[in-house]
């Protein structure tokens, strides 16, 4: 075969884009050259076929479940600590913690909880108590005063 200009292969550059939705005139109507159903004949289906099973980008994602809330928490400090960081009779409130740096600064004030033993007679002063801690410090001899 002669080669000649009509029969010369174009260069991909000049090459025309396919306009796809013009119209069945257009040689690409009706379905637009997506063929008929299925998930690559729909919009988005060509790239990132979730169909698939599990994806690795969907196991890439970390499992954050269960429920976090928006409100803040107080602070919380376990018997333990006040028995470690104070000697006896003295007082114990939520200024004392924050510059001693045993509890940290929260809105909705401090907490002791009674996690360990307290021997030491204390004055402690919080929002709020648990009952085995507020019976920890009775019983040591010290007092626990609520404060809202």
């Amino acid at each position: 075969m002669i080669s000649a200009l009509h029969n010369l292969v174009k260069s991909q550059s000049k090459r025309k884009i396919k306009r796809v939705g013009r119209g069945d005139s257009s040689g690409h109507g009706t379905y637009a050259g997506r063929g008929l159903k299925g998930q690559r004949s729909r919009s988005g289906g060509k790239n990132g076929l979730f169909k698939l099973g599990l994806q690795p980008t969907l196991r890439g994602i970390p499992k954050k479940r269960g429920f976090k809330s928006l409100y803040p928490k107080k602070a919380v400090v376990n018997l333990d600590e006040l028995d470690k960081n104070f000697k006896e009779g003295e007082k114990v409130t939520f200024d004392i913690l924050l510059e001693k740096k045993i509890a940290t600064y929260s809105p909705m004030g401090l907490k002791i909880l009674g996690s360990g033993k307290l021997t030491k007679k204390l004055q402690v002063t919080a929002s709020a108590f648990s009952k085995k801690a507020k019976e920890a410090i009775v019983k040591a001899g010290g007092e626990a005063r609520e404060v809202k």
